[in-house]
């Protein structure tokens, strides 16, 4: 299956992840893993595109995006899923390694007692239809740590592809810009950024949209959720995964 041009723009233009806007938490990641199987990423490419969303930006349905994609495994798992909302969301279904940390975050800042998490993953999260919770894509491609696979696209109109920071710098200040824009209009309670390794960078275009905006450097500490500000919005951004300090931003 071939990623097609219209299919590849509407996407990087419109796609900023899954569940709605409303949701009071917000958890913003680098980017979503994957991008190494072209037949995964145009069959996500496809079903956004179909979807005729408005021309803006926008977060959809995880459940029924992963109904339209295959899974792609082979070995024992192949005959369990037949695509990737079985694997994370059917009766079988598998505990997504970051999805489990953020449904603790949730149920930790309110103080709320932490529920099967499996059980959670697969009735509750990230649901549209009660928003709680938004799983948000700072980059909007499917990515893959240690490769990019998007330079092999046959594509001249899209020459900021051919590198994953091309494409990084392509991409990011209207992205972040509109992230910003819609925590302005939507007030969520929280913002996570987490998976970051572009802490200042992310620090400067808070500040420039939030001239108010204050940071302070607070020391993680292992199982315990950050203290919520006693007003106004909290941001938390986890460096990486390689620290063990994370940055607060607390906008007046």
């Amino acid at each position: 299956m071939l990623i097609e041009e219209k299919a590849l723009k509407y996407w990087i233009d419109n796609f900023y992840g899954y569940g709605s806007w409303y949701a009071r938490f917000w958890f913003v990641g680098y980017e979503e893993s994957g991008g190494d199987v072209p037949e995964e990423v145009a069959e996500k490419l496809n079903y956004f595109y179909n979807l005729q969303a408005p021309n803006t930006p926008t977060l959809c349905d995880i459940r029924e995006l992963y109904r339209h994609v295959a899974f792609r495994v082979d070995g024992p798992r192949a005959v369990k899923f037949s695509n990737l909302n079985d694997h994370r969301f059917g009766s079988h279904a598998t505990l997504h390694g970051a999805w489990k940390n953020l449904i603790a975050f949730v149920h930790g800042y309110q103080s709320e007692k932490l529920p099967d998490l499996l059980t959670y993953q697969k009735n509750s999260f990230a649901l549209p239809s009660a928003p709680n919770e938004a799983l948000i894509q700072l980059y909007p491609l499917p990515g893959h740590n240690h490769a990019w696979y998007y330079a092999w696209l046959d594509l001249p109109q899209f020459p900021f592809l051919k590198s994953r920071a091309s494409y990084q710098n392509y991409v990011y200040p209207g992205r972040m810009h509109s992230i910003l824009k819609n925590i302005s209009i939507y007030k969520p309670e929280v913002v996570l950024m987490y998976g970051m390794d572009n802490i200042n960078v992310l620090k400067k275009s808070v500040h420039e949209f939030f001239p108010a905006a204050k940071f302070k450097i607070v020391k993680a500490v292992k199982r315990q959720i950050p203290a919520a500000s006693s007003g106004g919005l909290q941001w938390n951004y986890p460096f990486n995964h390689n620290t063990d300090s994370c940055a607060q931003a607390q906008p007046d």
